[in-house]
């Protein structure tokens, strides 16, 4: 970490805040991850090793607590109370951000956003009670971003890069800034849908219940400030024939998981 030798506040909080990827990390600590793992999981594109010498960092600097893992295996990340206290700081940043630029594709990754919902956002009191694939077909990336898939399937949820080997029970065909506004805020389901921008293809009664099963941003429900404070549930799955679908309703704000606020 180099010194600007200012005596500026501005220039030392640069010292800590103005690596590439620290704020990154210090989102997903005061988000709740707590192991490396999660923290790498949270900031794809972040190679482990440039990871681990952050970390050490912020150690140094005193924003960022080392300690061993209570398993024995690997360490445990938690902010300090001088950590705790850049929430306010980041998100003045991202709401300097909202107000001031655009989304474009090339700041949609759908690996981020649909990693951002299945290991932060996901609603699991609203998820059907047997297995749901869905495959996403982002029409506005490279070739190599196109096709991911998402299985729901409760706390085991995970996102796909290659064909998971199951049967696919949804198709959504989409632009990534639309799904990332939505995830946002900006724009809502249905409007999406009329629009073009979000087209889903299977069952009715899944389509429908799709998008009850994202909590969404931070930043759709708090604006200016990081709550990370647990919700009270959301409404009960219902039984809709042979398929268990989230019953719809009012979006209710996410409840932590401990994997990072993106």
């Amino acid at each position: 970490m180099r010194s600007y030798r200012q005596y500026c506040p501005i220039a030392r909080a640069s010292e800590v805040l103005a690596e590439r990827w620290t704020p990154i990390i210090l989102r997903n600590l005061l988000g709740g991850a707590t192991t490396f793992t999660t923290l790498a999981d949270a900031a794809p594109g972040l190679s482990r090793t440039l990871l681990t010498q952050r970390l050490r960092e912020l150690q140094r600097a005193g924003v960022v607590e080392i300690t061993p893992h209570p398993s024995g295996r690997g360490h445990s990340y938690r902010p300090t109370p001088a950590g705790r206290a850049l929430g306010p700081v980041l998100m003045a940043m991202g709401t300097w951000a909202e107000e001031w630029f655009e989304l474009d594709p090339t700041a949609s990754d759908p690996g981020f956003l649909l990693h951002s919902w299945c290991q932060h956002y996901l609603a699991l009191d609203l998820l059907p009670t047997r297995q749901v694939v869905v495959r996403f077909d982002f029409v506005d990336q490279p070739e190599r971003h196109h096709r991911l898939w998402m299985v729901f399937a409760g706390a085991s949820s995970e996102v796909c890069r290659a064909f998971p080997g199951y049967v696919e029970d949804l198709v959504v065909t989409a632009e990534s800034t639309a799904l990332a506004e939505w995830h946002l805020g900006r724009i809502d389901w249905a409007t999406a849908l009329r629009s073009g921008r979000i087209q889903v293809a299977g069952p009715p009664g899944l389509a429908r219940a799709l998008p009850t099963w994202n909590r969404r941003s931070t930043w759709a429900h708090r604006p200016g400030r990081l709550d990370l404070s647990p919700e009270p549930p959301a409404r009960p799955v219902t039984a809709v024939g042979e398929r268990e679908i989230a019953s719809q309703g009012v979006e209710t704000p996410f409840t932590p998981r401990g994997r990072g606020v993106p």
